[in-house]
């Protein structure tokens, strides 16, 4: 079974301790959110567990494995996968040679001329399935810079599935989405939940976005793990709701 962990994570910028000692274990089938004031430290610990950064103190275990100095290729190797801070997108390639690459490289195919047609077919094959599932089939021939914002974030999604990551991580999802857009992406990662065996990372500012996927939140505030729990618990919390979520005692979260 899929296992994620971080033990007394800590990375220090000078005399500014961005993440303080915070221990968490991320389970399979669970969508946990990341939530916080700005500058708490979120994408700071998303960067530390997809391997952007390397801490000062602590480390991280992926499949009871230490990974804590493997660089970000080969954490994405592993396993971990991360969209939407990293955009790994071939902007004047299409959208389908987009994902094609993408599923190149996660069965280790290497193109020559003597490869058999029905090995490129297949990853096509496996390409277009993933960009139905992403609701971008009726756009698999079109540059990947044509496409709108929603859909290159729904693009970054396709990339990650063909990857076949065992832990997908997601940063902001939804900023600069349109209102029409959003629901979308959102549907995305309701349909990735499905999969009992994935762990799924959100780091989301609007509530209602958390609250209709999380199946845990946990809190941090000036680098350190204040609060986690269920969503409801999580929310409901004074102390979170007014010094974490800026809502005054007594008020519903927005």
């Amino acid at each position: 079974m899929t296992s994620l962990e971080t033990r007394d994570l800590t990375i220090r910028f000078g005399g500014h301790v961005a993440v303080n000692r915070v221990s968490c274990t991320f389970r399979p089938g669970e969508l946990t959110a990341i939530v916080g004031p700005n500058g708490a430290g979120k994408t700071t610990y998303f960067n530390l567990i997809s391997g952007q950064l390397r801490p000062t103190d602590g480390s991280i275990l992926f499949d009871g494995a230490d990974i804590t100095q493997l660089t970000a290729p080969l954490r994405t190797r592993a396993g971990l996968g991360r969209a939407f801070q990293l955009t790994n997108l071939f902007p004047n390639l299409s959208v389908e040679e987009n994902v094609r690459l993408a599923v190149q490289s996660a069965h280790g195919v290497h193109y020559d001329m003597l490869r058999p047609w029905m090995t490129r077919r297949d990853l096509i094959a496996r390409a277009d399935a993933i960009l139905d599932e992403v609701a971008l089939g009726g756009r698999r021939n079109v540059a990947a810079t044509a496409l709108s914002h929603g859909d290159q974030r729904k693009l970054e999604v396709a990339l990650m599935m063909a990857l076949k990551p065992k832990v997908f991580m997601f940063d902001e999802p939804t900023a600069g989405m349109s209102i029409d857009e959003v629901p979308v992406v959102l549907n995305l990662i309701a349909k990735l939940k499905q999969d009992s065996s994935k762990i799924i990372l959100l780091v989301e500012h609007k509530m209602d976005v958390v609250r209709s996927l999380a199946d845990r939140i946990i809190v941090l505030h000036n680098g350190q793990l204040v609060a986690d729990g269920k969503p409801a618990e999580v929310i409901a919390s004074p102390i979170v709701q007014e010094a974490y979520l800026g809502i005054a005692p007594g008020k519903s979260a927005a």
